[in-house]
C-alpha cells in the first residue's frame, strides 16, 4: 500500500518535471552557424564566429595520381598546415578544390589532430581530393567554420542538444 502523503506529491512532481523542460523540448533550440569566407589562409572561428588563436593554410596543391591507385588517374593532392592549434583537441576546417568560379569540385575536412608536429610548432598534413574533371581546378580553398565539435542536435538529446552548429560541411557545387 502507497502511503497517502506519498501520492499527495505525485501531482507537484509532475509538474515540477513539467516546468523543468524533461517533458517537452520547450527552449531546445538549434541554429546553424554561417559559412566564412573561403581562402588559401584563414583564421579558424568557433560556431558563434569568434575567431580563434588558430589559422589554417594550404601550403600547396598539384594533380598527380594517387600512389596507391595510379590507375585512377589525376586526383588533387594538397599540403595544410595549423599554426596555433592544439594537437589532442584542435579544430578542423573543410578544404575544397574549387574551379575559377570558386566552384566546389571536391571536399573533404583536415583536422589539426591528424596532422603532425613540425618544428616551428605548426601542425602539418596532407590530403587527397578525387574531383569528377581534376584539369578544372583552380586551387585548393579553406572554409574557416570549425567542424570538430560534435554538439548533440535537439532531436538527438532534447534535454542536453541545442545550440549553434557548425555550417554543412561544404560539397560539390557551393560557390565558396
Amino acid at each position: 500500500m502507497v502511503p497517502a502523503r506519498v501520492l499527495a506529491g505525485a501531482p507537484l512532481a509532475l509538474v515540477i518535471l513539467a516546468l523543468s523542460g524533461c517533458s517537452s523540448h520547450w527552449g531546445c533550440t538549434d541554429t546553424t552557424a554561417e559559412r566564412g569566407e573561403a581562402g588559401v589562409r584563414v583564421r579558424v572561428q568557433d560556431t558563434s564566429g569568434r575567431p580563434l588563436r588558430v589559422t589554417a593554410e594550404v601550403v600547396d596543391w598539384r594533380l598527380e595520381p594517387h600512389p596507391q591507385v595510379p590507375s585512377e588517374g589525376d586526383k588533387v593532392h594538397f599540403h595544410y598546415r595549423f599554426d596555433g592549434a592544439d594537437r589532442t583537441s584542435g579544430p578542423g576546417v573543410d578544404a575544397c578544390a574549387v574551379d575559377e568560379e570558386r566552384v566546389a569540385l571536391g571536399c573533404r575536412t583536415v583536422y589539426s589532430s591528424r596532422a603532425w608536429p613540425e618544428p616551428d610548432g605548426a601542425l602539418a598534413g596532407d590530403e587527397w581530393l578525387d574531383v569528377e574533371h581534376p584539369e578544372q581546378v583552380a586551387g585548393v580553398l579553406l572554409i574557416p567554420n570549425d567542424q570538430s565539435e560534435d554538439r548533440r542536435t535537439c532531436e538527438v538529446d532534447i534535454k542536453d542538444g541545442g545550440g549553434t552548429h557548425p555550417p554543412k560541411p561544404a560539397g560539390r557545387g557551393d560557390r565558396l
